[in-house]
């Protein structure tokens, strides 16, 4: 069996096309995955990643824009390499290209972020995590390492302040989109799977993320599905998996049943096949047994309030009823059929003019009559095709068709027709709803459609007439609501009041009962697909009966194939292992099948963080000793897009291993994070008429007919409120940042970015661009003003360049005190960087050493004390150049344990005070001084000051009275006297 390392890093990944070349070169124009900036015909070595750069020629623009916009990076190419002629040396702001490569060596070959084993557990302990990427075989553009380097930050400032850190990163690599890329290249997942794994760590090492990468785990590695495996059987064991007939999306082209966010007007998101709603039998987990826990126990997180009530909405715990209406046919005829429904207003049952049931519905066979029956088969055909979100979404025209069916309505005995409509859904409630369209705005457009009754039952003061135009879903006071021969009588009554005299009574009469109901469903746990985690069941063949594989015989491998297309009829593409299909039970010794079906990709996300507590453990899935020292995860970034569905599962395995005592706290994530998304830079668009006439893009619209045309920014520029083009002021433009994607061309490569600036730079604009967790706009020019900051941090230690551009050894700091007016500066900047780490805003502790900076170039001499502080405060930041600072500062090892500097109260104090100056016993002005200033000292700034210094300049003073802190008085010999009133 394969260990973690050697599953990671695949013999097949030596073999053509992807064997690594003895001495890489980069193709003369080409991209390398991790471009240096480089000095013409040199060659920097990269001993860490094993990669040797070769310089090519520059090409123009300097400033390097043009090559950072919109580009994915290239493979690596070889060629054939010709020695080129030295050229002179590329001036630079500062020797990032030097420096980068240099640092990440040294922490690869002293695993400088590694977390033992062995720990003092006396220590607290700081488990920050990032959402487990999927390694796409796009690599990563700038959006990405947004949350990780915000991770980075916290993970290297708890190791500054003395935490035991753990900063893992592994790969969810399980999943459809290199499955479906397999099937369109012949190329196998698990080489395109590990190729693209390799990819990403190459990148996310050049951006010098401080992970611990002996703890790096992949979901396709057999080490770890085993225990992917091992707690599915524990759901088995519980009750908590289990198989149903369900209607699901299934897709046939893909081969797969795909989830509701998968699928977009009706075809699937990935290759736009068609989609239909058909029911399978498929594995299940119950989910909704842990709703109200996982309800309840969202009070307690730290977590986005958005994020929490999302959650709490998709769960959509409701209290009501459920009643039961008897099904009649045509002629009132009793059916031998009840409907039952769930509705959270029982107070309006008087109201109920009709009943929905979904498409899908189980019974809708049983009682349509022959009559509608095409109707009925046409309409539940179209339904098929249509997502969950489609038909209920509230923008839609509503349709449906009759059933031919009446029911009977408990409360009054009337007979109200039953519909099959789209927006109610069969897996939700009972399937079914009663319609009160006279108090519900959904069934009352539905009930204008088709001309259905509509009854008022409730007003909201009990003597408003109602407007028959406007459905009132507000509570109020009931009328029109009794019967003597049911005896059920609410009139007058309040709606909550009337609601419970409801319940009661279908309680009492075998009409209904109350009931709670969630949103939440099941969840779907199966897909028709290869590349998956293989489900530990067997079937009989003689009973058909399901038992589980025995945990000794975990994991259970999945299967090399050469074909794993669709089979095109439903049957998952393992079924064509016959070999490892048919098995035998070693407990029972029966002949069985396996099940084919393999498990989500949800699933190997589901559990990680607790792996990488433990990620060598072949005996138990994480020791309790290490979960219950880094347990829960501390801090937890990831984006918004995963604010249901990944945390929700999460949150349900953790409860169900902590109810069998594998993990020790009831929630896996303390905190969550999410950042913003980074937009794509800033689009330009002019409009033009019919004829080709630029017009103003509000009058575009007027046209009619139009054409728009993307305008670059050399052709841009702003007039006030609004961007116009420079050749014509008179046409305005709009601009718009849009998110970035390969289909609009604005994907900017993080690897471009490095080679231009160095990853300091990329990851102190990211953190610069604006609050951590909102939305912002890539631009160019500002990762520019960043790495002007830290060119210039840079010569403010080690000095200016050579007229070569060179940068001499060692720095320019002094072994001197630092002066009061040094100390404020700097632990007023140690303040400020401390508390934004704390909470996330980066931006403005960034700003905040950019002061600092600004400050110290107006000194005379930079202490040493100072400026190692200032380096440690950057390091959290811009690791690469605060190593090779502390190293010029005479330090021999990693600053990555240096204690962080703590501010002094002392020296953060309000430091100045007004104090007014008389000359004469008048006064005349005032300055500001320091406290505790001297007479000379307060003389000294009054001479100096524009309004004061004509009072003294060239007199001669008698003498002065100082007060410290109070007053300052001059005192002029009379001669200056007469000759100022002269």
């Amino acid at each position: 069996m394969n260990t973690g390392s050697q599953y990671l890093h695949n013999p097949l990944l030596s073999q053509p096309p992807y064997q690594p070349l003895p001495i890489p070169f980069f193709a003369q124009g080409q991209r390398p995955f991790l471009p240096r900036k480089l000095t013409p015909g040199s060659t920097v070595k990269n001993e860490f990643l094993g990669i040797h750069f070769y310089g090519a020629k520059r090409r123009g623009n300097a400033c390097g824009r043009a090559r950072i916009r919109s580009r994915v990076g290239g493979e690596l190419a070889e060629v054939q390499g010709q020695e080129q002629k030295q050229e002179p040396l590329v001036k630079r702001a500062y020797p990032f290209h030097e420096i980068e490569p240099k640092w990440q060596e040294y922490w690869e070959k002293n695993k400088t972020f590694r977390t033992p084993d062995e720990i003092d557990t006396s220590r607290p302990k700081f488990y920050v995590l990032d959402m487990f990427p999927y390694p796409s075989g796009a690599g990563l553009h700038v959006g990405h390492p947004l949350g990780y380097t915000a991770t980075d930050i916290l993970a290297r400032f708890k190791r500054m302040q003395g935490f035991n850190v753990l900063h893992p990163m592994g790969w969810d690599a399980f999943g459809l989109p290199a499955e479906q890329y397999a099937i369109e290249t012949g190329t196998h997942p698990k080489i395109t799977t590990l190729r693209n794994i390799n990819r990403f760590r190459i990148q996310l090492k050049s951006l010098g993320f401080s992970y611990d990468w002996d703890r790096e785990i992949s979901t396709v590695e057999p080490e770890y599905y085993k225990w992917t495996q091992w707690i599915f059987l524990q759901l088995f064991k519980r009750g908590l998996a289990y198989q149903a007939e369900v209607p699901v999306n299934w897709c046939p082209a893909l081969g797969t049943v795909l989830a509701n966010e998968e699928v977009i007007d009706g075809v699937s998101e990935r290759g736009g096949h068609p989609v239909i709603r058909k029911p399978m039998r498929q594995w299940m987990l119950k989910i909704t047994e842990y709703a109200d826990r996982l309800l309840e126990d969202l009070d307690d997180l730290e977590w986005p309030e958005s994020v929490k009530e999302m959650q709490r909405n998709w769960i959509g715990r409701s209290e009501g009823a459920e009643l039961k209406f008897r099904v009649v046919d045509g002629d009132k005829m009793e059916r031998n059929l009840e409907l039952t429904v769930f509705t959270t207003r029982p107070d309006t049952i008087f109201g109920v003019t009709y009943l929905v049931v979904a498409p899908e519905h189980p019974l809708l066979s049983a009682f349509v009559s022959e009559a509608q029956r095409g109707d009925v088969e046409e309409y539940k055909d179209i339904a098929s095709k249509k997502s969950d979100l489609e038909r209920t979404e509230l923008q839609k025209e509503k349709t449906g068709v009759f059933s031919g069916s009446f029911a009977v309505n408990p409360a009054n005995g009337e007979a109200i027709p039953i519909w099959v409509a789209d927006y109610v859904l069969g897996s939700y409630g009972t399937g079914a709803i009663m319609a009160v369209p006279a108090h519900d705005t959904r069934d009352h457009e539905f009930a204008l459609k088709y001309d259905i009754p509509i009854h008022w039952v409730v007003t909201p003061d009990g003597e408003s007439s109602p407007d028959s135009k406007v459905a009132y879903s507000g509570e109020g006071i009931i009328i029109n609501s009794s019967d003597s021969m049911s005896g059920l009588d609410i009139n007058g009554l309040l709606s909550g009041e009337a609601a419970s005299r409801v319940t009661e009574w279908a309680e009492k009469t075998s009409n209904g009962k109350k009931k709670v109901n969630y949103k939440l469903r099941d969840w779907l746990f199966a897909r028709q697909r290869y590349w998956g985690e293989p489900i530990p069941i067997i079937f009989f063949d003689e009973t058909g009966e399901s038992v589980p594989l025995s945990e000794t015989d975990l994991p259970l491998l999945l299967p090399e194939l050469d074909d794993f297309t669709p089979t095109g009829t439903g049957e998952p593409p393992l079924s064509k292992a016959e070999a490892w299909v048919q098995t035998m039970d070693q407990s029972s010794g029966k002949i069985g099948r396996r099940e084919t079906s393999t498990m989500p990709q949800w699933a190997g996300s589901c559990w990680y963080y607790l792996r990488f507590m433990d990620p060598k453990n072949s005996k138990e899935l994480v020791s309790k000793e290490k979960e219950m020292y880094w347990g829960p995860v501390d801090v937890y970034v990831g984006g918004a897009e995963h604010a249901v569905l990944h945390l929700l599962y999460a949150r349900f395995w953790h409860k169900v291993l902590y109810d069998i005592g594998i993990v020790s706290t009831k929630e896996p994530f303390k905190c969550v994070i999410n950042q913003g998304i980074i937009l794509g830079e800033v689009q330009y668009t002019a409009y033009k008429d019919a004829d080709g006439n630029y017009v103003s893009a509000e009058a575009a619209d007027s046209l009619g007919e139009y054409t728009q045309e993307v305008v670059t920014d050399e052709k841009v520029t702003k007039s006030g409120e609004f961007f116009v083009l420079k050749d014509n002021p008179n046409v305005r433009l709009t601009a718009r940042a849009y998110k970035m994607s390969k289909s609009r061309g604005n994907v900017v490569n993080p690897d471009d970015v490095v080679f231009e600036y160095g990853a300091d730079s990329l990851r102190l604009y990211e953190m610069f661009m604006g609050p951590f967790r909102d939305s912002k706009t890539w631009s160019t020019s500002g990762i520019e003003g960043v790495h002007r900051f830290l060119a210039r941090t840079w010569r403010l230690l080690i000095g200016s360049p050579s007229p070569s551009g060179t940068f001499k050894g060692g720095t320019v700091a002094t072994n001197v005190e630092p002066s009061l007016e040094q100390l404020r500066a700097l632990h007023k900047c140690i303040a400020k960087v401390t508390e934004e780490i704390e909470v996330t805003r980066f931006n403005t502790g960034i700003s905040a050493m950019m002061e600092f900076i600004n400050a110290a170039y107006k000194w005379e001499k930079l202490p040493v004390s100072v400026a190692e502080a200032f380096v440690l405060l950057l390091a959290p930041y811009s690791p690469h150049m605060a190593e090779e600072l502390w190293s010029r500062l005479g330090h021999s090892h990693s600053l990555a344990y240096e204690a962080f500097p703590k501010a002094n109260p002392d020296y953060l104090k309000e430091s100045t005070i007004t104090l007014p100056v008389q000359i004469n016993g008048k006064t005349r002005g005032t300055i500001q001084v320091e406290e505790g200033c001297s007479e000379e000292d307060a003389f000294r700034l009054a001479s100096k000051d524009e309004k004061l210094s004509k009072y003294l300049d060239g007199k001669s003073i008698k003498k002065r009275i100082f007060v410290p802190g109070k007053i300052l008085n001059v005192i002029l010999d009379r001669q200056n006297v007469k000759v100022g009133a002269q």
